[in-house]
């Protein structure tokens, strides 16, 4: 699951023109004058890699250069890296190095420098570490290793010479898009280690990217100067000489009109408007990888909307194009598609389209002819307050179902934290049925990502399908605390007694035996490739005998009344569902059998899809997978995109490479690629 859209201040940059020398060569800007810019900081307290915040917008090819990167189109492109072998069906990668990259001392970039940056990730010391955003998410034994539970040396990562590093996964996968990402970076080890606090300071500063931290103020100015020891590949840096971050502006758009600042990012519709007035020919705007969507909410109580010919109707009557403009004065753009322009599945999906006079004769059909016998469609925002957006368009929405539809509408406005578990989390039963005006999101481009989350709810059993399954799985989501009728077939692991004596542990082994049976048996149905990818609960017919094995031997270990009631009561969670607070639970194996033998077709194709476009070594198959099953999703009526965010900025006329970045985050980034004219 990803995060939700991060946003920092947004940036500017202003410029002092003086002769200007491309480099090409490090020696190259020695006698150079300088050509300098200034930049808005987002706020950076200090360029550690291994963690998520407004660094990541200077370290991730500025300042730090990786395996891979991203280009001036935004797509990842090698930069260390010269080359890769893929292995073991896309289990392991490995990638040979470029043997001219050098850090600001001179000293080579090496495949050790990886790993140590990239073992510094994943150390078990270090709690605040953003695993997910690097590529060692995916590496064998990673979370284990940084829980305490394995060895460094039972890292899938490996240096197999001075120029090649190794990758071993989990599973299928293609890491390529992580390895552009900040956590990904390599790190200079002698300076870390000897500097382990402040190694990012510019009295320690070693960097491997065209800049080095010249000057730093956590939260503060920051200089950044070019790197005379850089080589990289062509087109990988622009002309400018100095780079001087300092604090956001209040005003940008004035500055920029007062020639203060030659590139500024336009925040609100107000600023929109009066730079389309004023300021036109310095107007450029950039795709986001951020979609607002209407969300089908989850609700698992009765509805007319559990019927998709209702749910079709409701998302042909939505015409996009006046929510774009003028409810949102056009900084948006209206799409019906997961994608936007320049996204890999964009010209691969196809949306329902607006299309009033068959959305009423599929209303009608339906039983609902002119929206007669329909309950209010429920719809969740968030405050004004905090989503200025989100209240104008659900009204839009509103009134296009009520004009379109005859349908009426309540627009109900909830909490930042209501409206998340509405629009990333399962069921939710206190949930009137509707929908949510909600987002989906990329904060980097790699395979789990090409859906932009059209499928954020598939992994979650129960969300979809017939109203009846639906309920099976909100019972499961809002336990009190262990499920009613695996207690009434198991015992209740209240009850401490339980679990002394041999005979209480004997009902749960005979259902464990025939939950396994069931399990190991619909794993073998599965056809390739998902039979090895997505076998039930993650285990083989064997490990499965295992881990019940070594449950029963957990017993005749026990030495205790009360060590063994714990042994029991750890078998029953492994077999029953019970509770992890705030509407979640933990599904066991009897649970799992369960939603198999129950899940519609449909249902089964997107999770097999879902695992499958994680499970893929080919980023080409990836985004074929991503499109049918973003297609899917949405022909179903369950997810309607509305429109993708644009990142508006102002540029003067001598300032190109302005990369604006369409991660999520609403900022400028790359800056190595800033040129002057």
């Amino acid at each position: 699951m990803r995060s939700r859209i991060l946003t920092v201040g947004a940036m500017a940059a202003s410029t002092i023109l003086a002769s200007v020398t491309l480099i090409g060569n490090p020696a190259s800007v020695v006698n150079a004058a300088t050509t300098m810019v200034n930049i808005p900081n987002p706020g950076i307290s200090s360029f550690d890699p291994t963690q998520w915040g407004g660094q990541i917008l200077v370290d991730q090819g500025t300042v730090l250069q990786g395996l891979y990167g991203y280009n001036t189109k935004n797509q990842v492109i090698p930069e260390i890296a010269k080359s890769y072998k893929r292995s073991d069906g896309g289990k392991v990668w490995t990638f040979y190095l470029r043997h001219n990259a050098r850090w600001s001392n001179g000293a080579p970039v090496t495949a050790g420098d990886f790993y140590f940056a990239w073992m510094r990730v994943l150390s078990p010391s270090d709690s605040t570490g953003a695993l997910w955003a690097s590529v060692v998410n995916y590496v064998k034994n990673g979370y284990a290793y940084h829980a305490g539970a394995v060895p460094a040396s039972a890292v899938g990562i490996k240096v197999i010479n001075k120029y090649a590093i190794q990758l071993t996964l989990t599973g299928p996968y293609n890491p390529i898009g992580d390895l552009a990402l900040t956590g990904s970076m390599p790190v200079y080890p002698p300076d870390v280690k000897a500097n382990p606090t402040t190694w990012w300071m510019p009295a320690h500063f070693v960097g491997d990217g065209p800049y080095l931290v010249s000057k730093f103020v956590p939260n503060g100015t920051i200089t950044l100067t070019r790197n005379r020891k850089y080589v990289g590949p062509p087109g990988s840096v622009g002309n400018v000489q100095r780079i001087n971050l300092i604090p956001t502006p209040t005003v940008a758009v004035e500055d920029f009109e007062a020639h203060k600042l030659s590139v500024a990012m336009v925040a609100s519709a107000s600023d929109f408007k009066y730079a389309q007035a004023h300021l036109k020919k310095d107007l450029h705007a950039a795709p986001q990888a951020n979609l607002n969507l209407l969300e089908w909410d989850d609700s698992p109580s009765p509805s007319p909307l559990y019927n998709p010919m209702v749910r079709r109707a409701i998302a042909m009557a939505i015409n996009r194009a006046p929510i774009a403009n003028p409810v949102l004065s056009g900084m948006v753009k209206p799409t019906n598609v997961f994608a936007y322009p320049g996204w890999p599945t964009y010209k691969l999906e196809h949306g329902i389209g607006f299309n009033v006079n068959a959305a009423r004769h599929l209303l009608a059909k339906a039983g609902y002819p002119h929206g007669k016998g329909m309950p209010p469609i429920y719809l969740y925002v968030e405050p004004l307050s905090v989503s200025p957006q989100l209240v104008p368009v659900a009204e839009a929405v509103a009134q296009e179902l009520k004009q379109g539809l005859g349908l009426r509408s309540q627009i109900v406005t909830v909490n930042s934290t209501i409206w998340g578990d509405i629009v990333w989390n399962g069921i939710n039963a206190n949930i009137h049925p509707g929908y949510v005006i909600g987002d989906g999101v990329a904060n980097f481009r790699d395979v789990a990502s090409l859906p932009l989350q059209a499928n954020q709810h598939v992994g979650f059993d129960g969300v979809y399908g017939p109203q009846s399954f639906v309920a099976y799985a909100a019972r499961n989501w809002f336990l009190p605390q262990y499920d009613p009728v695996d207690v009434k077939a198991m015992g209740n692991p209240t009850n401490t007694a339980l679990g002394v004596s041999y005979a209480s542990w004997k009902p749960i082994i005979a259902i464990a035996k025939k939950d396994i049976a069931y399990l190991s048996a619909w794993a073998a149905r599965q056809p390739q490739p998902y039979r090895s990818q997505v076998q039930a609960g993650g285990m083989t017919l064997a490990q499965y005998q295992k881990e019940l094995h070594n449950y029963i031997a957990s017993y005749k270990k026990a030495t205790t009344p009360a060590t063994k009631h714990a042994a029991w009561e750890a078998f029953w969670k492994w077999v029953g569902t019970y509770s992890t607070g705030n509407a979640g639970d933990s599904m066991g194996l009897s649970a799992q059998v369960y939603f198999y033998q129950h899940e519609p077709p449909f249902v089964h194709q997107w999770q097999m899809w879902s695992s499958e476009l994680t499970n893929t070594a080919s980023a080409a198959k990836a985004t074929h997978i991503a499109a049918a099953l973003s297609n899917a999703i949405m022909q179903s009526g369950y997810v309607e995109p509305l429109y993708y965010t644009q990142a508006i900025y102002l540029a003067a006329p001598n300032v190109t490479g302005v990369q604006p970045n369409p991660l999520s985050w609403g900022n400028f980034y790359q800056l190595q690629y800033l040129h002057l004219k």
